[in-house]
């Protein structure tokens, strides 16, 4: 099968599915946060071709960001033809800092309050519809996502697709060449890159995992490895002491 062949079939069955999950929840639509990226975009994408575009809600979410994100959000709903609300928490993260009395120069911690005041406006915004994630498979392998802000979503419809997998998907759904190239970030902070921030590539990373660890540089291994270690309980469901074999035995 062609390249083409297996892109058009991977998108067949991707919104398949999101149409079972949306309509088997007897729910009518999604919402999503769209930032102007590739994972969001091509989401955004997969789910209008399952749902309709009048089906789908991008919600552009502002937090101290940077413009361009802000634009591009705005840019991807407009190509997609679905709707768009921006919502500019600037002011929400402003109170909630004060009102906790954190340090706003813990910029980790400040970006992943931002990631979870996001996800609330999103479930706010739900209502008949399901909130649907973006993360991709390097992401999930690395814990490269912020624990109950964009990791928190009804379904993830890319979850299982390597970064270059998003990109070739994004091309075969026609999206944007600004997009498919755009430098990969959350945008939480200025010139913020996700390679970065990981301090390994996304294609070391699938490498690593899909190839073996003697596929990348020691040190990127060693790095790859630790990220990974270090999120397993972000892929664990929350777990709790199961005391009820225990007691029924006793009472």
């Amino acid at each position: 099968m062609t390249s083409r062949g297996v892109y058009a079939e991977l998108t067949e069955r991707i919104t398949g599915w999101i149409k079972e999950r949306v309509h088997g929840a007897g729910m009518s639509g999604v919402v999503i946060g769209l930032s102007g990226g590739i994972d969001s975009g091509v989401t955004a994408a997969l789910c209008a071709l399952a749902l309709g575009p009048e089906n789908v809600l991008g919600l552009v979410m502002p937090c101290e960001s940077i413009s361009d994100d802000t634009r591009d959000g705005h840019k991807t709903a407009q190509h997609l033809g679905i709707s768009v609300k921006e919502i500019d928490l600037s002011g929400v993260l402003g109170v909630f800092t004060v009102a906790g009395n954190l340090d706003t120069a813990d910029i980790l911690n400040l970006a992943n309050i931002k990631a979870r005041l996001r996800m609330t406006m999103e479930y706010a915004h739900s209502g008949n519809r399901l909130v649907v994630g973006t993360g991709n498979l390097s992401e999930t392998k690395t814990g490269y996502w912020t624990k109950w802000g964009d990791g928190a979503a009804d379904f993830l419809p890319i979850a299982d697709l390597w970064k270059d997998e998003v990109r070739e998907l994004a091309r075969y759904l026609e999206l944007p060449e600004w997009m498919v190239e755009r430098v990969p970030s959350a945008g939480l902070w200025l010139n913020q890159s996700d390679e970065d921030e990981m301090g390994v590539t996304y294609n070391e990373i699938k490498n690593y995992f899909a190839r073996g660890t003697g596929n990348v540089s020691v040190e990127a291994a060693e790095r790859i490895t630790q990220l990974h270690a270090s999120s397993t309980h972000k892929r664990e469901l929350i777990p709790f002491y199961h005391a009820r074999g225990w007691l029924d035995e006793r009472q």
